[in-house]
């Protein structure tokens, strides 16, 4: 797709859509009134005052994600105006205007438009102009995409060829960046979305090696991938056990960026859950919604996607991902209740439920991180059905052991739109995990379920700063409000990579 940053008058604006935003403010002593963006301003001066005549009769009212469409009859070279609402101006954020931008570029997709041109740049309240870009930037690019690999009866589908991102500012080489590094994030983002999507008969724990390789390849980073004889030497119980009941063999991916070759500060890790489809094994899920066990190696994606952007934007830090990818299936090899296994840093776990198999995989990739001396430590999975109940499918759920990566987390979570909640990890959880005859119990219960599988992760981080986020329900969308559409998500690479960029800076 071309995507390109352009300084135009949005009478010469030459696209199908041109897309302009607009919201309200409830200050002042005439009461609610309409906050038009400058190029929303233009618009509403070439059309003798459409908009606001629109908003005064109750046609649009600047709610959030509402759209409305204008043909411009000739009065400007766009055909048609879209007037994306901003909601109310006094708490609009970049990820306001990212959500925006999303949102109006898929309602063009749908009316067929092949050229766009975003003009969302706000007089006041947007926040700092290339935040503002970029966020405009990832929001397009992320609402436009589509898996339609497997679609081949389609007749009404719609692509957008062009997306010009105007900007007063469009000549500075800030602007630029901004654009540069939008790009990058919904790139990589889109790229996690395409591997949650695929087929579980095709992503497999190997062709996830594969892809992971071949980005690696292509971005600069080091990637190693251990088969089944070295995970056997390291003594990796969990990922051996959780995929031994599956055809397809379990791989570890190692990926590699040294940013800061020379540094003596600990590596910062990155470790994802990859279980490419979870049939819950011997403990079998209900047949109704298992496809969507595909999406269980979201936190695998997220890591993967986070790192092509690290390897594009070449921040000054080191920087590696472990993912554990297997699959979780059943026959006569597979895992038991009532198994103990010994995961890599030599602990042993009670298997309970061999549905969790989540916190095994991840054991011995924390372990593993470890062992190599990284810090601070974020791992990221679909963990629990708990965590989902208990934050809604809205926020994912932070667990961490070091306040200052609990802050620096929150404020990316905000900033991105790909927002976490602190959850407790208090040691008081700790007898709900004690066994009998292992160090721990693979469960803790039906009770606080998404707080004790944390603290069974909290056994293999020994003394590293670390922050467990778990995403479950964050990685598919099933609603089609969202300003990405349905399916994955991409849930928590543009956060990582960000958090990364900010620390490197640091």
């Amino acid at each position: 797709m071309d995507t390109k940053l352009v300084k135009q008058a949005v009478k010469e604006s030459t696209c199908d859509v041109l897309i302009v935003g607009a919201a309200r403010s409830s200050k002042g002593a005439e009461g609610k009134r309409l906050v038009l963006s400058p190029a929303a301003r233009e618009v509403d001066h070439l059309l003798d005052g459409l908009l606001t005549t629109m908003y005064e009769n109750g046609e649009f009212k600047g709610n959030l994600g509402e759209v409305t469409q204008i043909y411009t009859m000739g009065k400007m070279t766009a055909r048609r105006v879209l007037v994306v609402g901003l909601g109310n101006v006094e708490q609009l954020q970049c990820h306001t205007l990212r959500r925006a931008s999303g949102m109006a570029i898929r309602f063009a997709q749908s009316k067929g438009a092949s050229q766009v041109a975003l003009a969302l740049e706000m007089a006041e309240g947007a926040g700092k102009a290339d935040e503002a870009l970029q966020a405009v930037v990832e929001g397009a690019l992320l609402g436009v995409y589509s898996f339609n690999k497997y679609l081949t009866m389609r007749t009404n589908a719609h692509s957008i060829e062009q997306i010009q991102f105007m900007s007063a500012q469009a000549e500075s080489k800030t602007q630029q960046e901004a654009l540069k590094r939008g790009i990058i994030m919904a790139e990589a983002a889109n790229f996690a979305r395409d591997m949650v999507n695929e087929s579980p008969s095709v992503l497999t724990p190997s062709e996830l090696a594969k892809r992971a390789s071949d980005m690696a390849r292509q971005f600069g980073l080091e990637c190693e991938i251990l088969d089944r004889p070295q995970m056997e030497e390291l003594g990796m119980g969990g990922l051996l056990a959780v995929g031994q009941g599956s055809a397809q063999p379990s791989k570890f991916i190692i990926l590699r960026y040294r940013g800061a070759p020379q540094s003596s500060a600990p590596t910062l890790a990155l470790v994802g859950k990859g279980i490419t489809f979870d049939s819950g094994g011997i403990s079998i899920k209900p047949g109704a919604g298992m496809e969507a066990m595909k999406g269980d190696m979201g936190g695998a994606a997220a890591v993967v996607g986070a790192m092509q952007i690290i390897g594009a934007l070449k921040p000054v830090i080191n920087v590696t991902a472990f993912v554990s990818s297997a699959e979780n299936m059943l026959d006569g090899a597979s895992f038991r209740p009532g198994d103990v296994l010994r995961i890599m840093n030599g602990k042993t776990i009670e298997i309970v439920n061999t549905d969790a198999e989540g916190r095994l995989v991840l054991a011995d990739a924390l372990s593993y991180a470890v062992r190599e001396d990284c810090s601070p430590i974020i791992d990221i999975a679909t963990l629990t059905g708990a965590c989902a109940v208990a934050l809604g499918g809205v926020r994912a759920g932070l667990f961490c052991n070091d306040d200052a990566l609990r802050d620096a987390l929150m404020a990316t979570s905000e900033s991105t739109g790909e927002k976490f909640w602190p959850m407790p990890i208090d040691d008081d959880y700790q007898e709900k995990i004690e066994s009998s005859i292992a160090d721990i119990k693979q469960t803790g219960g039906r009770l606080g379920g998404a707080i004790t599988a944390a603290k069974i992760l909290e056994h293999f981080v020994g003394d590293a700063s670390w922050a467990h986020l778990d995403i479950a329900s964050m990685e598919m969308i099933d609603g089609k409000t969202s300003f990405m559409g349905v399916g994955a998500s991409g849930f928590g690479a543009r956060a990582l990579a960000t958090l990364v960029l900010q620390r490197a800076e640091k």
